[in-house]
């Protein structure tokens, strides 16, 4: 099973639920910042999970220039299906910042004065 399916798979509810808005300020300090690490890291996740998904439905595809020729691949549909039941980006960033799974640091502005 590969990393991606490990950690996306691990008990996360796929589900949308309210969480303490206190909670994600009080990693930061910020809850503007916190929430710009939250999206910057659900973009991360969504890159490697679309990454992997293309690589897994290209090994399937069939390379034909017949239009008119439409082939249903059952290994194809399921491996859809599984990607579908995934979590969104967003909640499964959110609850790794909400874990303190995900590292991130400030930038300095006076970092070369």
């Amino acid at each position: 099973m590969s990393k991606i399916k490990r950690n996306l798979t691990s008990n996360l509810n796929p589900w949308v639920e309210t969480k303490n808005t206190t909670d994600i300020k009080n990693r930061t300090g910020n809850l503007y910042e916190s929430i710009a690490v939250i999206a910057k890291r659900a973009n991360q996740i969504n890159i490697s999970v679309k990454e992997e998904l293309h690589s897994k439905l290209d090994e399937f595809a069939t390379h034909t220039d017949n239009l008119e020729e439409v082939h249903e691949n059952k290994e194809q549909i399921e491996i859809s299906r599984f990607y579908e039941r995934l979590a969104n980006p967003a909640i499964q960033a959110t609850q790794e910042f909400l874990d303190d799974k995900i590292y991130f640091r400030k930038n300095d502005d006076d970092l070369f004065s």
